[in-house]
């Protein structure tokens, strides 16, 4: 009897030990008026040209114990395209360009976390811009948890890539890709302020 108690109680454990790791998986949802999403190109091969996205939203999925187990999806609004010069950011909202009445976000969800050094990781995953899905790497940092000023749990990440523009459909009218007037790598970089949840 004693050896069949023996028994199931280690049995027990391995199935209470995995749930105990998992359980310091915690969730946090990124703080828009916090967090912005940048982006540079070239123009004319001779200079860069810089812009901002005013609204992103999103969630991440974190595990303190193992940060290959975490997870990021994020939403970025088109429609808050900002690069300092009205008309162009309206020729880049238009069928011309990003198109935002048919295509208002751009997305991101995540699908392998890796670690890169201290502080660091390698997040790769689906991004979503035009309605054209793209594998995508992104090299993020991140920081250690802060407290708000209402008490809540913060924490910082930013995390950049680059892109084809073209791999998204994103082109101008023939004479203008001829140029060429805009280079086809874009730079991408989100630094994100993140609020933990509170459990319910």
């Amino acid at each position: 009897m004693k050896r069949f108690l023996a028994l199931a109680f280690a049995l027990a454990l391995t199935v209470a030990i995995p749930a105990l790791a998992g359980a310091e998986t915690s969730s946090w949802t990124i703080d828009p008026a916090h967090s912005s999403s940048q982006f540079s190109i070239r123009h004319l091969v001779i200079s860069t040209v810089r812009g901002q996205f005013g609204k992103t939203t999103g969630t991440v999925k974190l595990d303190e114990k193992d940060l290959t187990r975490s997870s990021v999806e994020a939403t970025v609004d088109v429609n808050t395209i900002d690069t300092r010069v009205a008309a162009r950011d309206a020729d880049l909202k238009s069928p011309n360009f990003l198109d935002a009445a048919r295509y208002p976000t751009m997305t991101f969800k995540s699908n392998k976390v890796e670690k890169a050094g201290e502080d660091k990781l390698r997040v790769s995953g689906d991004l979503t811009i035009h309605g054209t899905t793209k594998p995508t790497v992104w090299d993020v940092t991140y920081s250690p948890q802060a407290k708000g000023m209402m008490g809540e749990t913060r924490r910082g990440f930013a995390a950049s890539t680059k892109i084809n523009r073209k791999d998204f459909g994103l082109t101008y009218s023939k004479a203008i890709e001829v140029g060429p007037v805009v280079g086809d790598e874009v730079a991408i970089t989100i630094d994100a302020e993140a609020i933990k949840d509170q459990p319910k």
